[in-house]
């Protein structure tokens, strides 16, 4: 790799790739690539804290992938592989939970809310998710993640969890900073705008996937959540309203009061219809590489099977070191 600073982010390929994620993540993902070299993984490690159906896992993993080249990432500049396959993200956990405290684990509020949500299930692996997170980004010594805001608090331990490594053994660790979108980073449910657009949303009208065809787009948005008001403005209280002009704002790379300005005076149902049909646009082409990608999975086998290779090369430099700081007999 040359001097540029090193990106890594990653989705967990459960449910479906959303329009929150298109927004807060890969759109952001496809802008940075630019300018940093960008390792992007389907974390498919993290996706078994819940049980998952193998044969539906291993489709959906491959589908994950194909769509992160879909929306514009170059899977021969920048490093695109199963997170599975490289082990040394499974070794790397191990090592940081012996540096990471109970109860900073057990303040975690993702670890609070899946455990309500999966309360049959509660396993060591959901305890321990932000310590495999925290080694995904430092076994390639990163220096910028793309995180959505909920996601900010795993960082923070990350960069906690470096920190005191780095005070025992000296300088192993970048500590690695966060980076946040200012527009269309939090995209709310269209049925619930009080919460975030979820991929596991179990109902269908909260979300829109990426792979949606312009029909059920236009539907999702026509049953979308407002209010009673009749105004379309974007302050306290109108959370539908705000979410439906943040997702336009983010598309049409307008300003909140660009997008109000542009739609005063017109009624829920017209506003409605506009969104959803700059929604499709941009999705539009997303659908169309998606369809071409997926008749050719000789292709797709050797970006991922190559992005694995080169991920190998950078963890195990980083593994090395680490060794040779704990102690380990050299191999």
């Amino acid at each position: 790799m040359d001097d540029k600073k090193i990106i890594f982010s990653g989705i967990q390929p459960t449910g479906c790739i959303t329009l929150g994620n298109y927004l807060g993540a890969l759109k952001n993902w496809v802008n940075l690539q630019k300018d940093y070299n960008c390792i992007f993984s389907v974390v498919d490690l993290h996706s078994i804290t819940v049980r998952q159906d193998p044969t539906e896992l291993r489709k959906r993993c491959m589908s994950f992938l194909m769509q992160y080249l879909a929306c514009g990432i170059d899977g021969e500049e920048n490093i695109v592989y199963f997170q599975s396959h490289v082990s040394a993200h499974a070794e790397l956990s191990w090592i940081l939970n012996c540096y990471t405290y109970m109860g900073e684990l057990s303040r975690m509020t993702q670890f609070k809310d899946k455990s309500s949500k999966h309360a049959d299930n509660i396993n060591a692996g959901l305890f321990t998710y932000p310590v495999l997170m925290a080694a995904d980004i430092l076994l390639y010594q990163t220096d910028l993640v793309p995180v959505g805001i909920d996601q900010k608090q795993h960082l923070e331990l990350c960069c906690d969890i470096a920190k005191r490594f780095n005070g025992v053994y000296g300088d192993v660790f970048k500590i690695p900073q966060g980076y946040i979108p200012k527009e269309g980073a939090r995209v709310m449910s269209l049925q619930d705008p009080t919460s975030k657009m979820s991929k596991s949303d179990p109902n269908v009208n909260g979300f829109i996937s990426i792979l949606d065809d312009a029909d059920t787009i236009r539907r999702k948005f026509k049953r979308a959540v407002t209010d009673s008001d009749g105004e379309i403005a974007y302050r306290e209280g109108k959370d539908g309203i705000n979410n439906l002009l943040s997702i336009y704002s983010a598309i049409t790379n307008q300003t909140i009061d660009e997008s109000v300005n542009e739609f005063a005076g017109l009624g829920y149902g017209v506003f409605k219809e506009r969104v959803a049909e700059a929604v499709i646009e941009e999705l539009r082409p997303v659908r169309e590489k998606y369809d071409e990608l997926s008749k050719n999975k000789d292709y797709i086998k050797q970006i991922y099977t190559e992005g694995a290779k080169r991920a190998n090369y950078l963890a195990s430099k980083t593994l090395r070191k680490i060794h040779r700081k704990l102690g380990y007999v050299d191999r």
